[in-house]
C-alpha cells in the first residue's frame, strides 16, 4: 500500500493512506445525526494537517499515537485543508511518541477566498486542456506548487574588500563555518 506524506494532500484527494503522528485535540463536536468528530492536529516527516475522524476511532486517539490512516479523503472545510476518515476507511494505532514530523508547514492554513477561486478556475481550465483519463480521482485538481525559501549564501567577511585582499594576500586567513542556521540536515527515511 502506498503512503501519501501530507504535503501532497490536496482538497478533492481521494483514497488518501497516510502515517502520521497526533499533535494536539483540537475540538469534539456532534452533528445534526448525533455522530460525533474528534479534530486533531497531525503532522508526518513533511508537514501537518487538520484531521477530522467520526465517532468511535476518534475517542480512542490521543495526542502522541502514530496512526495509520487508510482510505481517508481531504476537502476545504472553513477555508481549511482537512484530511477526513472515509466511511470504508480504517484507522489503526501503531505506536505511540517516536516520530520525525515537521509542524513548521500547515497545509491546513486558511487559504485566502480569492486563492482558492483562483485555484478552481486555474484546475477547470487545465482539465478542459488535458485529453489524459486517470481513475485514481485526482483528474480534477489544480497542483499548486510551492518553492523552498531561498537561503543566502555565506560570504567572508575578508571576501567583501578587495584592497584589503591585496594586503593579506601572503597571509593565511581562516575562514569562519556558516553558522547553524544556515545548515540543512537531512531527514533520512528508515
Amino acid at each position: 500500500m502506498d503512503c501519501t506524506m501530507i504535503k501532497d494532500i490536496r482538497g478533492g484527494l481521494k483514497n488518501v493512506n497516510v502515517i502520521f503522528i497526533v499533535l494536539e485535540n483540537i475540538s469534539c463536536s456532534k452533528t445534526k445525526e448525533n455522530r460525533e468528530v474528534n479534530s486533531f492536529k497531525v503532522a508526518d516527516p513533511t508537514a501537518s494537517i487538520n484531521c477530522s475522524i467520526w465517532d468511535e476511532p476518534g475517542k480512542l486517539i490521543a495526542p502522541g499515537d502514530i496512526v495509520k490512516l487508510t482510505k481517508g479523503y481531504a476537502s476545504i472545510f472553513r477555508g481549511c485543508l482537512t484530511l477526513y476518515s472515509g466511511k470504508s476507511g480504517e484507522i489503526v494505532k501503531m505506536g505511540d511518541f517516536c516520530m520525525v514530523f515537521n509542524e513548521q508547514i500547515n497545509m491546513s492554513e486558511q487559504v485566502p477566498q480569492n486563492q482558492v477561486q483562483a485555484q478552481a478556475i486555474q484546475g477547470n481550465h487545465i482539465n478542459a486542456n488535458s485529453n489524459t483519463n486517470s481513475s485514481n480521482g485526482n483528474s480534477n485538481r489544480a497542483s499548486v506548487v510551492v518553492n523552498p525559501p531561498v537561503i543566502p549564501p555565506v560570504v567572508p567577511s575578508n571576501a567583501t574588500n578587495s584592497s584589503s585582499t591585496s594586503n593579506q594576500s601572503n597571509k593565511q586567513t581562516k575562514s569562519t563555518p556558516p553558522s547553524k542556521a544556515y545548515m540543512r540536515k537531512p531527514i533520512s527515511k528508515k
